[in-house]
């Protein structure tokens, strides 16, 4: 047992445990987004600095911990100052959110990473990662499927954060959403510089998509392409949907004889990486609640560039 000595005696009582600073309550008397609100208010702490307390959860609206710098703001409502950290949350794997509010959350999601899990799946999954993200803020919140990507696709995507914000963009959905683009890297020189491909999509047995030579039998599908770069060997080909089947672009790729690299369902003969080459690089739409106008966009992925390094030597 340790003895306790004159010296250490006077080192204690000269460093007492220091109680944490009180949180300050700032009231919101105008509307506004909360990071000009905080840099007004908490002057002379930089833009740096406030961006920091926000992604480490010293905010709060209303006493609900809030990470987005663009949060609108209303008179009547309570910011809370922390001046401790909230516990570290587990990071996302696979995904990086984009925007995030009241009615909707945006993300990136990397290749490999399902968007929803099927009742024989229970893996890692956006819907699940993100439903843990909302929840520690309000342990009820919930979050509602909008679209999906398939597993070996990458980009951007949205969910929901209310079953009503759902039903609306979903009811709504070609004229909600404004812009929808993809890029795809396909085998082989597409020599029409841009086109549309217009069929009827069907479902076998074993699940797989196909374009039926009936019209009118299965869902209609329209794709509009355009040849960004092309090579003897593989071509990169801007994508935009007029309508959002299942695997649409992955069955009309083929069906023009331009599967898409790594897709062995739907006929390539290559695979020049692990992954589909295929991501999701465009999405704008109009806010749900707000009418304002969101437009993300992504860059194109590395590997699918890397395939046209020679040529550009």
């Amino acid at each position: 047992m340790r003895k306790e000595t004159k010296g250490s005696r006077r080192q204690a009582a000269a460093s007492p445990i220091r109680k944490p600073a009180p949180a300050r309550r700032l009231q919101v008397t105008e509307p506004g987004e909360l990071l000009e609100f905080l840099l007004a208010k908490l002057a002379p702490q930089g833009r740096n600095s406030i961006k920091s307390m926000l992604a480490h959860g010293q905010i709060a609206v209303d006493d609900r911990i809030e990470k987005q710098y663009n949060h609108p703001l209303r008179p009547g409502q309570t910011v809370t100052v922390s001046k401790t950290r909230s516990s570290a949350s587990a990071p996302l794997v696979g995904l990086r959110i984009l925007h995030e509010d009241d009615a909707v959350i945006v993300v990136h999601k990397d290749a490999g990473l399902l968007s929803i899990a099927t009742a024989q799946e229970t893996e890692l999954t956006a819907y699940r990662q993100l439903t843990a993200h909302v929840r520690q803020a309000d342990p009820k919140a919930r979050i509602f499927v909008l679209h999906r990507l398939d597993r070996e696709t990458s980009g951007v995507m949205m969910f929901a954060k209310s079953e009503q914000i759902q039903k609306k963009m979903q009811d709504n959905w070609k004229d909600v959403v404004t812009e929808r683009k993809y890029v795809a890297l396909v085998e082989g020189l597409v020599k029409k510089a841009s086109g549309t491909i217009s069929s009827w999509l069907k479902e076998t047995s074993t699940l797989k998509m196909y374009s039926s030579p009936v019209a009118n039998d299965g869902q209609h599908a329209i794709t509009h392409y355009k040849v960004l770069r092309a090579s003897r060997n593989y071509s990169l080909v801007e994508l935009e949907l007029e309508t959002g089947r299942k695997n649409q672009i992955r069955v009309h790729m083929q069906d023009i004889g331009h599967p898409i690299a790594s897709d062995k369902k739907y006929g390539a003969k290559t695979k020049p990486f692990s992954r589909l080459g295929l991501h999701a690089r465009v999405l704008a739409f109009e806010h749900p609640t707000t009418g304002k106008p969101m437009r993300f966009e992504t860059d194109i992925p590395k590997p699918f560039l890397s395939q046209f390094k020679e040529e550009t030597r």
